[in-house]
């Protein structure tokens, strides 16, 4: 089995992000191949050369494969690319388990926390598979994907374990382009908790623009809300100055206040009157930010981290208060130091 430095890749997701990650991985000279829901989409896809669901008006790379089945997409993969909705990980790892070789390295660029058990996601890759050879890395960081797709120019961070350097090197090499520059970390746990909590804070940002609360007020909710995923990521055992990098204030700049970022629209809408359900039913994106905030204060109990921001959002969210309540609550906190 060859390692990720080199061989086939493998990429489970087809929504825009597994899209555009498998496109840069034929860009960079990867025979890839894309791993579909089933036979139909992956027909439809072969066909088409566009994924008109989630990146409409696209084209993709004629040599880019695509399979129904894992059998068929992991066979010879010395790299698999986790790119599925961060609440659905644990069943797509079931799904391909059987299929996956227990040395292939896996690169997880989905980005949440475990709704229903407070991992994050290189944690929920290690529980479901169990003990494996090859590396578990995470790719994270400012990368909308319609901009990726496009050739705009990109960067992002590849992390894992220290004893995982190298696998992480590989993947540096293999994919960074003069579009595309991937930066590596030993702090897999920082870089995981700035892709997630990001998403969270994206979506107030969201709602206090959506109220036509200005500039003021979204850069305060911003900086607040680092200093929350700061908080956070140091209580799981991450480094403060991994979320002043690409994987946090990077990501959060470039997501709370994109049109492009499906969390900041879902909290632009909710700020506008619009419900949750009107929202969610009328997407096919996924808005991690939703269960993430939930995910989050779960662990943040677990923990002992306070979390304002995100703990008014989950109010909001479910129904408890409305989005004028929840700033007014926000602002009524008892008066601390920064």
């Amino acid at each position: 089995m060859e390692t990720s430095a080199s061989g086939r890749v493998a990429v489970v997701g087809t929504g825009a992000w597994g899209t555009a990650l498998a496109t840069l991985f034929v860009q960079a000279g990867a025979e890839t191949v894309l791993l579909c829901r089933d036979a139909t989409e992956a027909a439809e896809l072969g066909i088409c050369r566009e994924n008109r669901r989630f990146l409409p008006g696209v084209p993709l790379p004629a040599s880019l494969c695509f399979a129904g089945e894992p059998a068929e997409a992991l066979l010879g993969a010395g790299l698999v690319v986790l790119a599925v909705p961060a609440q659905r990980l644990r069943e797509n790892l079931r799904w391909i388990g059987a299929a996956l070789d227990p040395r292939a390295d896996l690169l997880c660029a989905s980005k949440g926390i475990e709704l229903s058990s407070g991992l994050r996601m290189s944690d929920v890759v290690r529980d479901a598979l169990g003990e494996r050879t090859g590396a578990c890395l995470t790719l994270s960081g400012p990368n909308l994907s319609g901009e990726i797709v496009r050739g705009l120019p990109a960067a992002s961070v590849v992390a894992g374990p220290p004893a995982q350097a190298a696998a992480a090197r590989a993947v540096q090499q293999r994919i960074s382009s003069e579009r595309f520059r991937l930066y590596t970390s030993t702090d897999q746990v920082g870089v995981e908790i700035g892709g997630a909590m990001k998403n969270v804070v994206a979506i107030a940002c969201g709602i206090c623009d959506g109220l036509g609360y200005g500039h003021n007020a979204r850069a305060g909710l911003t900086t607040r809300g680092l200093a929350e995923m700061t908080r956070l990521a140091r209580a799981c055992g991450g480094r403060t100055r991994t979320l002043a990098g690409l994987a946090g204030l990077g990501d959060l700049v470039a997501t709370v206040a994109s049109s492009s970022s499906r969390n900041y629209a879902l909290g632009l809408a909710l700020g506008r009157g619009e419900s949750l359900a009107a929202i969610t039913a009328g997407s096919v994106h996924v808005a991690e930010g939703v269960q993430t905030a939930q995910a989050a204060l779960t662990l943040a109990a677990r923990l002992g981290v306070e979390l304002p921001v995100t703990q008014q959002l989950a109010a909001v969210l479910s129904g408890h208060c409305t989005p004028v309540d929840g700033a007014r609550a926000l602002m009524r906190r008892a008066l601390v130091a920064e």
